[in-house]
């Protein structure tokens, strides 16, 4: 059987795909709290770092910060969604073509919800 004829990863395949995820969300997750302490920080006005800066750069490196930050929520949506994949036991399948997602691309980009194929076939 070859990988594009199997359905679905192995029970210890997705095992191991989830202590992978579970490692990263977690970092996420530690990640997410840092750039939040940093805009309280700001918010406060007790930033030593940014004393001295006019208000537009302050606004800037808020602007910034806030936007690593919603980066990260996203990321720590998509894998808490890749970890209930994984409970249904449909992770690593593409959601286009319903072929096994290669396990180099999910060891890079865990979330994945689409295969190279499918996402070179979208632009």
């Amino acid at each position: 059987m070859t990988t594009t004829e199997r359905t679905r990863y192995s029970d210890a395949d997705l095992d191991e795909f989830k202590v992978l995820i579970s490692d990263k969300l977690k970092k996420a997750e530690e990640e997410l709290v840092f750039y939040k302490k940093q805009l309280a920080e700001r918010a406060d006005g007790d930033d030593a770092k940014l004393k001295g800066l006019d208000d537009g750069n302050v606004s800037a490196e808020v602007e910034r910060i806030t936007q690593m930050a919603a980066r990260q929520g996203k990321l720590i949506k998509h894998l808490q969604n890749a970890l209930i994949r994984i409970e249904n036991k449909v992770y690593g399948v593409c959601r286009e073509t319903g072929k096994l997602i290669s396990k180099e691309r999910l060891r890079a980009v865990p979330h994945a919800t689409l295969s190279i194929q499918a996402k070179m076939e979208r632009k």
